[in-house]
This record gives C-alpha cells, structure tokens and sequence, in this order.
C-alpha cells in the first residue's frame, strides 16, 4: 500500500488492504477507511485523516472535506458510550426533550459533550428513522424505542454500573424501552463494541450477552 497506517492493529491494517484492493479508484475508499481509523483512533482525528490521506493519495483536506460532512465521523474523542436522543419532529412531539434533559442530568453532561470519566459522550441529533417507536434514542448507534425519562436516567446508571462490554440493542429494549415502530423482525445476537456503527466485517460487532 502507499503511505504508512500509523499504529493501526494488524487486523486493521489487513482490513484496509482489503478495502483497497475492492476499489478501482483508491478515492473511493476513502468512508471505509475513515471508518476503520474511528476504530483505532476512536475518532476521525487529525493524524487518522493524514493517515488516510496517504493511503488514498488525496491531500487531508480533502479527507477532511468528507469527514467533516458525515456525522458519524467526530472531531472530537468520545466516551465509551455514545448516547444520542432524538429530538426531530415525531420524538420532540412525545417527550423527546425530556428524554434527553434526563440523559444530561444523569450523565452530568450535556449535548456534544464527554463526562468526567470520559464515560458517556451525550448528544441530541435529527431523525434516527425510529418514529413509529418514539421518542426514541441509541447508544454507540444500536437503538433503543420508547424511552422514557425514567428509563433513559436507568440506562445511564445501567451503562455506568454494568460496563458492557457490547452493547446490544435487543437486550437494552427489553430493559429499557417500551412501544417499537414493529413488532416483529429477527432478534439480532451482535451489539457494538465502540461508539461506532456495528460492522462484522471491520470487527467492530461482537455476540452480546
């Protein structure tokens, strides 16, 4: 490969191979392995864009012209625990402000912000697509319905006390959430093992509890 991959994981670094070998233009990977340098970086930092950069042989700020566009990719370190309320239109109308002015007060933080223990990263974002379930919220992007207030300020004490290892989303609904958008679908048996989207593939997903 061109350019160097930093401190990467063996793992990671066979992975990115892989990314690039699946692109005939190595630009175009440039989400994949943004992604991948979440994982190590535990955030898009400055030195995972450089990094990238040379993989794909664009300038950084050409990477940084992507990460900064999707949400998905921080600027920022996060917690442990990425936990994001919904407050658009169908979740603020059933209590989603209150869902997450419960999340700040147990958290101790507040919106775009990491707890003292670098624990739990809060946040209030747009649509999760879970409207039929609302108000509804996510924890490392694994979603949860029906929250309440009492529920949510549970789940924080939850987080906090239990340290999952994964956090699963069938397993926090039954314990936390209430009415879903459906009723029926396969019970999924892999979680997140980081504040990023679980992915088999780039070894970000594990078997829950």
């Amino acid at each position: 490969m061109t350019g160097a991959i930093g401190q990467w994981s063996p793992q990671n670094r066979e992975r990115a191979k892989a990314i690039l070998a699946s692109y005939p233009d190595r630009r175009s990977a440039v989400m994949p392995l943004l992604y991948l340098a979440s994982l190590e970086h535990r955030f898009a930092s400055e030195e995972a864009m450089r990094e990238v950069a040379a993989l794909i042989e664009v300038t950084p700020a050409q990477v940084q012209s992507v990460a900064s566009f999707y949400t998905m990719f921080r600027s920022e370190p996060v917690g442990r625990y990425l936990v994001s309320v919904c407050t658009s239109i169908s979740c603020h109308l059933l209590g989603g402000d209150e869902v997450f002015a419960s999340v700040e007060a147990a958290s101790g933080t507040s919106h775009g912000r990491t707890s003292e223990d670098g624990t739990l990263t809060v946040e209030h974002v747009e649509c999760i697509g879970a409207c039929g379930g609302a108000p509804a919220l996510q924890v490392n992007y694994e979603t949860i319905e029906g929250v309440t207030p009492d529920n949510a300020e549970a789940l924080i004490a939850w987080l906090r006390e239990t340290a999952p290892p994964v956090v699963l989303a069938d397993e926090m609904q039954q314990l936390f959430g209430g009415q879903r958008s459906f009723a029926w679908g396969p019970t999924e048996s892999e979680g997140a093992i980081g504040p990023v989207p679980a992915f088999g593939p780039y070894g970000s997903a594990q078997e829950g509890r």
